[in-house]
């Protein structure tokens, strides 16, 4: 499948006009490689939009119909591409609007570099039009932000949020420029400097000694499993993690974000583990006596309650970032690095295989004896039941971006990913309204693959107005809504922990999803039964033009199985009919 690209918008000639602080920031964006750029104009940038206007060669420009899903697109991008996503606000509510998808990219570690304007240096701490502390506001949830102060210190300012925002950990980097930095003409030429960061050593090479006491402790484990996390994605070490299991015959579970890391198919893989994990994969946890995580953060969805979280297991941990180690799992064998060169070192280590038959075995049983369930009514849509047939239609090979909720997690359960870099999903912020906008991203960063965004009719509510964008550059998006009119996982809860009392978590009161997509002039169809599902998804998974899917499905399907909060990985409910 190839994205139609857009026509070029024909220029006026510019007239000759002096060198400002916004061509200075084209040149730097330039230099660091960037061909896409996600965002929204307005009055304290309009310097830079006038320099995007004239640069040659062009930028290719996403206009979204509002900030949040300008930056939420950017996260696809750059979750898809491996590249950073590149954003562009103006000041005040510009910047505000951004700030959950700044938060979100911290969390679940995703490279941004996001520039806000700001009002003129003259200005700024008196309440000027417009004007926030961009640089208070986001220091929580940054990597590290900048506010230019000088404009000869642009391009390097530029230079070093790239390296920051890329390397080590992944994570967001905001730019601040005042309105008359950028505006103002250029006088001096600043002289090309190398990134200096004595502050910024990320570590990326395992300590040998470390290295030597996990293999030591595989080798004489009896127990041990193998939990996957998106640090693997991220250091594009799926071949080596997928080596490092067979070559010691580890069982894998992986987290939410960790999905595609190591194949779905293999038999190997005990599925996700967590809140709404599979049996076998809680089990294998808790069961275990050598816990292997590799670049996964131990969050309390993924943990349940700790007292008995991996009791009986030696703990090990891979992350690149130190600070993750020891935060929530004391941490017996710490190891510091990236993901891909600590598995390659593990896999030039001469060891004794562990015998893991046995235990293989036994969570084996686990998975035939407890499998992921749910009931078949004979013409009602089930969404698990939706979810297989998506991966019937596509054979898997699909890019799938979803919200938060319970489409999240039947997607999670039953799409089953067997190559990296095809699930885009908010992790750690859980954030409504990411899902479609993510996937215009994930289509320009890999236009030749079928996207689909799979949303809930609340969260694809809060994005909708992105269906511009489809229309414009004719991004071939597939958006199948799994539509139960509730909020669904707010009702869920609702139902087992507050006797049914749903407030407020109902949606009786909705658009017409298809009549809203033919208003944007896109293709639109409610599927209401099985019949139709198995009769129409094929043929309009594989349209290579834009599909919104009003998918209707029961409203009062839960997700299972199911961990009640202050339970443990072996107390589910929901493992069985």
């Amino acid at each position: 499948m190839k994205v139609k690209a857009q026509a070029v918008q024909e220029r006026k000639p510019a007239a000759e006009v002096p060198k400002t602080g916004a061509d200075l920031f084209v040149e730097a964006l330039q230099a660091a490689g960037v061909d896409t750029i996600f965002g929204y104009p307005g009055g304290a940038v309009l310097p830079i939009y006038d320099a995007l206007y004239r640069a040659e060669p062009r930028f290719q420009h996403i206009l979204t119909r509002h900030e949040q899903g300008a930056i939420h697109a950017a996260e696809g991008y750059a979750r898809v591409s491996g590249k950073p996503g590149v954003v562009i606000a103006t000041s005040g509510p510009g910047a505000t609007n951004l700030i959950t998808g700044i938060a979100d990219a911290m969390m679940d570690s995703l490279p941004l570099v996001v520039f806000t304007g700001q009002v003129g240096r003259s200005v700024i701490g008196t309440d000027a039009f417009q004007e926030s502390d961009v640089m208070g506001i986001t220091t929580p949830i940054t990597k590290h932000n900048y506010q230019v102060q000088k404009q000869e210190d642009m391009p390097r300012i530029i230079k070093e949020a790239f390296y920051i925002a890329t390397t080590g950990r992944p994570g967001p980097v905001v730019i601040d420029i005042p309105k008359d930095i950028s505006g103002e003409v250029y006088q001096t030429a600043a002289a090309e400097e190398p990134i200096h960061l004595p502050g910024y050593q990320p570590t990326m090479k395992p300590n040998n000694n470390q290295i030597k006491k996990l293999i030591h402790a595989i080798s004489t484990a009896k127990r041990p499993i193998l939990l996957t996390g998106a640090g693997i994605l991220h250091a594009k070490a799926s071949e080596e993690v997928q080596a490092f299991a067979k070559r010691f015959q580890l069982p894998v579970a992986s987290t939410l974000l960790g999905l595609g890391a190591f194949p779905a198919s293999e038999p190997q893989f005990l599925g996700m583990a967590g809140m709404h994990g599979t049996y076998a994969a809680n089990r294998g946890l808790y069961e275990c006596d050598l816990l292997i995580n590799v670049g996964a953060r131990f969050d309390d969805r993924l943990t349940g309650n700790l007292e008995h979280f991996a009791p009986q297991a030696t703990i090990a941990h891979i992350d690149i970032d130190p600070a993750e180690i020891g935060k929530i799992i004391p941490t017996s064998i710490p190891v510091v690095a990236d993901a891909k060169a600590a598995l390659k070192q593990l896999l030039t280590v001469e060891a004794e295989l562990p015998d893991t038959e046995s235990w293989r075995n036994h969570l084996q049983d686990y998975k035939e004896e407890y499998p992921l369930w749910y009931n078949n009514p004979a013409q009602d849509l089930i969404p698990q039941w939706v979810m297989k047939a998506v991966h019937k239609a596509t054979e898997g090979n699909a890019i799938i971006t979803t919200d938060v909720g319970q489409h999240q997690m039947w997607t999670a359960q039953y799409y089953g990913f067997d190559r990296p870099n095809r699930w885009v999903t908010s992790g750690g912020l859980g954030t409504m309204g990411f899902g479609f906008p993510a996937a215009i991203g994930a289509q320009l960063a890999s236009p030749d693959s079928r996207v689909i965004s799979v949303v809930g009719d609340g969260g694809f509510q809060m994005t909708m107005q992105e269906l511009s964008v489809l229309q414009e550059r004719k991004l071939p998006v597939k958006v199948l809504i799994v539509n139960n009119q509730s909020l669904g996982m707010v009702r869920q809860w609702q139902e087992f922990f507050y006797q049914e009392r749903y407030s407020e978590s109902l949606l009786d009161i909705q658009p017409d999803f298809v009549k809203l997509a033919d208003s944007y002039d896109i293709k639109g169809v409610r599927l209401e039964t099985q019949e139709q599902l198995v009769a129409e998804l094929p043929s309009l998974l594989q349209s290579d033009e834009p599909v919104v899917i009003d998918c209707r499905v029961l409203r009062q399907e839960n997700v299972f199985p199911m961990i009640a909060p202050g339970k443990g990985l072996h107390e589910m409910i929901g493992v069985s009919r």
